[in-house]
Formats: C-alpha cells, structure tokens, sequence
C-alpha cells in the first residue's frame, strides 16, 4: 500500500515542520475527530424530549398475558413448560423475568433516541451478580445475555428500573421508595455515562473498578449484603456441585446422580451427541484454552432444568475430570433466537442476520462484560445451537426481592452504574451523556415509567394466576 506523507517528510528533511498524512484505516476513527459526539447526543433532545420518557401506554394489538406465555413456551420441552409458568406465577417480579419478549413489544412502541448499544435484552434485577475470573477474583457485572442485541439503549434501562419497583413491593418497601429506587438507577446511568465520557478512551472501557463501585455509586448500607453473597459465592463452585451431585462409577471415575425434576441422567446417545459436539465447541475457543481442557476427560453428561425465563429450553451439564479426579463442570445450553428481534424493526433497528444463537449470545456478553469466563464458546447439538460456558463459576447474586427496604436504593444505583459501563462498550458514553444531560429530568421520566410499567405487569401477572387457577394453563409450583 502506497502510503501519502506531507510536511518535512515529503521535504526529504527528515524534520517535524508538518503533519504526516497517512489512510484512514477502516475500524479506526478519523483524526481530528468530525463533531462533537456530546453535542449530537443533546441535539436528540429535541426530537426526543427526555420527559417522554415517562409515557407508557399499551396498545390494542398488545397481547394479553396468557397469550405471551404461551407463544414464549413454543419451541420449549412440553414436560417442562409448566415448571416455568409455575415459577412466573410466584409474584410479579418472577412474571417480569419471564416476559421479555411482552415487555419488548411494549418498548418497541415507546420513544426511542436512536443510539444503539448492544443490550443484554434482559436487564432486570436479578440479572447482576458475581462471577470468578480466571485468576480466581471475583467481578460483578450483568450476568445473563439470552436476549442479547443490538438495540436501543433504552430498553435496558427501563427493564431495570421496572424491576427494582417490583423488587422493592415484594421486598415490603412502601411505594415512594419504590418508585426513588427506578429513579436512582436512571440517575445512576446518567452520572455514570458522564464520569465514562470525560475519561481518556481506555481508562473508560476499563473504569469503575469493582473494588470502587460502593463508593462510586454510594451503596455503602449493601456492602454487608455484597460480602456475605461474596463468601457464598466463593464456594459455589464445581467442584462442590459434583460432590453433591455425583457419585462413584465404578471405573475410577464418577458419574450424576438423578435428583428430578431439577437433574437426570440422559440415555447414552444423548450424553454421545452432547460430548461429540465439545469437539466443535473448542474451535470458538481462543487457543491458549486448548491446552488446559486438554489435561480434561470427559465422564458424564446430564439434563439439567434452568432459570425462570430459560426453563424448558434443553441445557446439559458436562462433567470434565483430570488426573486427579478433581472436576470441572461445563454447562452446555440451547441458545434461542432473542425475544426482541420481532420488535427491533418497530423502533427503527435492523433485524440482525440470522446465525448461530449460541455465538450471538457469546459475541454479545463478551462485548457487555468488562471480563468474560474464559472457557465461553458455542456449539450445536442434533442441529440446535448452543451456548457453552463454565458451571458454578464461582456465581453469586443478590435476591433484590429479598432485599431490606433500605437497601433497595444501593442496589439501584449499583446495577444502573454497571449497565451504563457495559452500554459505553458498544455506544460512545459522549453521545449518551451528551443527551442524559445534567439534570434529573431522565431520571424522573425512567421512574414515571417505571411505576406505570410495573402496575401492567402486576395485572399480567394477575391474568396468569387467574388463567393458572381455572385450569386453562398448567403449571408446577415450588419447582
């Protein structure tokens, strides 16, 4: 490639009289910067007001509660889909949880500014927690990327800030506090997306280190709570889950244990399938991973019920032992399309291309997450993709519906800082602080919203219940 130099070099003098001109470089960004990204994001303001925020209004094609249940069971195994409408039924929290794909048609028809982030999709409450890194530290962060996209900012944040006013009802907070704990993490965001859009560009994509976070966000009355899930975290491991959950085989090795409906054995050309397709897994790896798994063998292969929104999808435990017997656990779990790709064209985003669910899942937290596992990779089974990654890494999270009503304000703040750090991956923070702007007016329209939002879910929630009790959906409660 013929490179164009001017100034001294094109003078042959070797000296510094002139600038040199150089391509620009595609994926880089052009030198001197072209506007100003804060100037662009506040200029949205006037097509997006930021008080219309606060508008929420169901539509008539809306569909009702039972109807989205029932349209987000399909494609989902039969047998299990009434252990999932169970746990929905538990309180409005757990509907929410549950109903992503519902809360995504509402959002695709409130006001959106445009920027586009990759988005968890999934942003509520109970989505944050700890994880180990590779050297054995612990990180919070988003932690559940099913629903991830690229897609409006927005949506993440409201589907937080709706959360916490349900967390906080179940945790018994009165309705003030409620509605400040949506109001917090709205400011929280804004503030954070500030700090992010005056730092250098690196020291941003690394900021908010988690030792600092409580003090960042002021969440000193949750730092009991946060060390107490810390020490437990630190223990849930997969070494203690395949104590428990595992037995002598008889050939040195070890093999699980059936504890239904949670876990079962599979037959042995399901667990074949399952382990043929580790080999297809590690070729999303990075290379220096190879050598570790490779000290691995693999011994047993099980069935094992998820989460509230993912049950009924097929999700496996692999377990891995080296040549002490010592285990690691792999969990491998169908990756489905996201609930929110039918309602991206309606905001105004393009519909990604379709692909394996299982490296959009993958490609989407590694974007999120300030750190990602390190064994994160995808491969398919009986031709459905699939998502791979550590089991009991070290997992630990705060039950926000648990929570003393006064440390439902911390959790806010904490959780809406962390959302804004994994936004300012993949959106400019300039841009987005360009248009929270200063003043609060975000931060009342997100909780208006909020509190409007949490009202239709509680209705849903109460349809479900009621369709639960007069026999028109099944469901198995306390699974």
């Amino acid at each position: 490639m013929t490179q164009q130099v001017t100034g001294a070099e094109a003078d042959g003098d070797g000296g510094a009289a002139g600038a040199r001109r150089l391509p620009v470089v595609a994926g880089f960004a052009r030198w001197p910067a072209e506007g100003s990204s804060k100037a662009a994001g506040k200029a949205l303001r006037e097509r997006v007001p930021r008080a219309a925020h606060a508008v929420f209004e169901a539509d008539a094609g809306r569909p009702g509660a039972v109807a989205a249940v029932e349209e987000s069971n399909r494609g989902r195994i039969s047998a299990l889909t009434p252990i999932r409408v169970g746990r929905m039924t538990a309180n409005p929290f757990a509907f929410l949880r549950g109903a992503a794909g519902l809360m995504g048609h509402d959002l695709a028809r409130t006001p959106t500014t445009g920027i586009g982030a990759q988005i968890c999709g999934d942003a509520h409450a109970a989505n944050f927690g700890l994880y180990g890194d590779a050297r054995g530290g612990l990180v919070i962060d988003l932690n559940d990327f099913d629903e991830t996209v690229h897609g409006p900012w927005e949506w993440d944040l409201k589907r937080l800030a709706v959360s916490l006013v349900l967390a906080g009802r179940e945790t018994g907070a009165d309705e003030d506090t409620c509605r400040k704990a949506a109001y917090y993490a709205a400011g929280s965001y804004r503030r954070t997306t500030r700090l992010l859009a005056k730092l250098p560009a690196l020291d941003a994509w690394n900021a908010i280190a988690d030792e600092e976070l409580v003090s960042h966000t002021d969440a000193h009355d949750l730092l009991g709570t946060l060390e107490r899930v810390a020490e437990k975290a630190r223990a849930n491991t997969s070494g203690r889950f395949a104590a428990r959950s595992t037995e002598a085989d008889g050939d040195g090795g070890r093999r699980f244990v059936d504890a239904p409906p949670v876990l079962r054995r599979v037959p042995d050309a399901e667990a074949a399938l399952v382990a043929a397709s580790l080999e297809e897994y590690l070729g999303t790896l990075s290379e220096d991973r190879l050598p570790l798994l490779s000290r691995y063998a693999v011994r047993d292969v099980a069935f094992r019920v998820v989460g509230t929104g993912s049950v009924g999808t097929r999700s496996y435990v692999v377990l891995l032992l080296d040549h002490r017997g010592e285990p690691l656990v792999l969990q491998v779990k169908e990756a489905r399309a996201s609930a929110l790709v039918p309602h991206l064209v309606t905001a105004g985003f393009e519909v990604p291309e379709a692909g394996h669910e299982g490296r959009r899942v993958v490609a989407g937290q590694k974007r999120m997450q300030v750190v990602s596992d390190s064994l994160l990779g995808w491969t398919t089974v009986d031709g459905r993709p699939y998502q791979v990654r550590q089991f009991r890494n070290r997992k630990g999270s705060v039950d926000a519906a648990a929570l003393a009503p006064d440390q439902v304000d911390d959790y806010a703040r904490m959780t809406g800082a962390l959302l804004a750090r994994a936004h300012a991956h993949s959106a400019d923070p300039r841009l987005l602080a360009g248009y929270c702007g200063k003043n609060d007016e975000l931060d009342e329209a997100v909780a208006a919203f909020a509190v409007a939002y949490a009202d239709r879910t509680e209705a849903d929630h109460a349809d479900l219940v009621a369709a639960v009790r007069a026999g028109r959906v099944a469901a198995e409660q306390g699974v």
